[in-house]
């Protein structure tokens, strides 16, 4: 066990720019549809992260060449074969998005991860993939998907209250099936994360698929086809560099990110409106993207359904905030990386706060706070949420901070140097 990571404290406001790593999302999704294309394709500048590596571990087991090239990916697709491992992580995405590839492998292939990832849910989309003909032997991790070199396709009903990754898995694979796929969500409720969900979509359709959705987001119809390769470029992963904005706000102080798009399909598209209604001054140009802190920081009242991974830096930020915050539409949190509600609430907590769970969310009571260990159940994202209260908390100690490279491998550089650049003329 290495000591807890000290959270830096900003004695004065920051005043940095801060680039951040390429998407985790967009990265394995484009490693997904390189993986069935019909020609190379170059992945530029993706995400070379766990969660990353892991994918391209994954595809290359099942033998697609995934090359290094500079800080580029090179991706070669190529028969797909059976009777390899999948080691999956703690990566969400590898453990829904392979599967459905695995269907079109010729033989077994096997699929386990760390401990936490047999508990996360995965039975809607192993009963997907049965609707469509593959034969998986288990719902849950460790499982088997006995490949066949390809399926038939056709129909399938699920339920993804759960986690929008059962149907961003089914329809990266879908053009790749003899019939295509319609797919339809069955939950009382809208799928959650709707952006990730566009995001699936709008890149099936710019490598070529034919893709429709419904008027009302419950049901998508994937035409069989061939796949596009070629050149794709990754983004910066906007959930990664919240932190790094919210601590602009946090701290009265100005955060600039270099590249950050005037529009996105990725959640971290809303958080420049969150901030503005939290009090902060937040401006998106040609070159990125400018926070600066208002003259007030109050909190938020808001359905972030849609941007769930925004949810652990903007609880730490209401914490600090002047009056009370109420977040919802997230329950499915409780099925991420771990049971982020229950933790968010349990380690402000720990450090004085006030945080009550609620059905679908988390409600935030600003309290005076104190320093102690924060744990982080191997997530990245509580490591994200520690250290934006350790900018204003004295003390705040964070537990397995090396974590933090599920999606930013040098998450303590970056947020140490940021920490570390004052304003010109500012007393350190």
């Amino acid at each position: 066990m290495t000591a807890p990571w000290p959270a830096p404290r900003a004695t004065t406001p920051v005043d940095a720019e801060v680039s951040v790593p390429g998407s985790k999302s967009v990265t394995n999704r484009a490693l997904i549809l390189a993986a069935l294309a019909g020609e190379p394709s170059r992945l530029r500048d993706p995400l070379r992260a766990r969660d990353t590596t892991l994918m391209a571990a994954a595809l290359r087991s099942l033998g697609v060449g995934v090359a290094d090239h500079g800080a580029d990916w090179v991706v070669t697709p190529a028969r797909l074969r059976g009777g390899g491992a999948v080691d999956v992580g703690l990566a969400g995405t590898v453990q829904r998005f392979v599967p459905p590839v695995a269907t079109l492998a010729t033989g077994p292939v096997r699929f386990d991860g760390d401990p936490r990832a047999r508990h996360r849910p995965l039975a809607p989309l192993v009963e997907g993939l049965r609707q469509l003909g593959a034969e998986v032997d288990d719902v849950m991790l460790p499982l088997t998907v006995r490949g066949r070199g390809g399926l038939k396709g056709g129909t399938a009903e699920i339920d993804a209250t759960a986690s929008s990754q059962f149907l961003s898995g089914l329809l990266l694979a879908a053009p790749r099936y003899d019939e295509g796929l319609v797919l339809r969500h069955t939950g009382v409720r809208p799928p959650p994360s709707a952006m990730q969900i566009r995001m699936t979509v709008q890149m099936l359709v710019d490598a070529g698929a034919d893709v429709t959705t419904d008027p009302d987001g419950r049901e998508w119809t994937v035409a069989p086809g061939p796949l596009r390769g070629g050149r794709i470029v990754v983004p910066p992963d906007l959930s990664s560099a919240a932190p790094f904005v919210v601590a602009a706000v946090a701290t009265g102080g100005r955060v600039r990110v270099p590249a950050w798009p005037r529009r996105s399909f990725q959640p971290g598209e809303r958080l420049p409106e969150l901030l503005r209604a939290m009090g902060g001054h937040v401006a998106v140009d040609d070159g990125g993207l400018t926070a600066t802190a208002g003259e007030r920081l109050v909190g938020l009242d808001a359905d972030l359904s849609d941007c769930t991974e925004l949810v652990p830096s903007l609880v730490a930020l209401a914490a600090l905030a002047d009056t009370e915050s109420t977040f919802s539409g997230i329950a499915h949190m409780r099925g991420q990386e771990t049971d982020r509600l229950r933790a968010l609430s349990a380690e402000l907590t720990r450090l004085g706060g006030e945080c009550h769970e609620t059905p679908d969310g988390l409600r935030v009571v600003p309290r005076r706070l104190h320093g102690g260990v924060v744990q982080t159940y191997a997530d990245h994202r509580m490591v994200m949420f520690a250290a934006v209260l350790g900018l204003a908390v004295d003390g705040v100690l964070v537990e397995d901070v090396a974590t933090a490279a599920k999606t930013v491998p040098d998450f303590v550089e970056r947020w140490t140097a940021m920490v570390g650049t004052a304003p010109a003329g500012a007393p350190r």
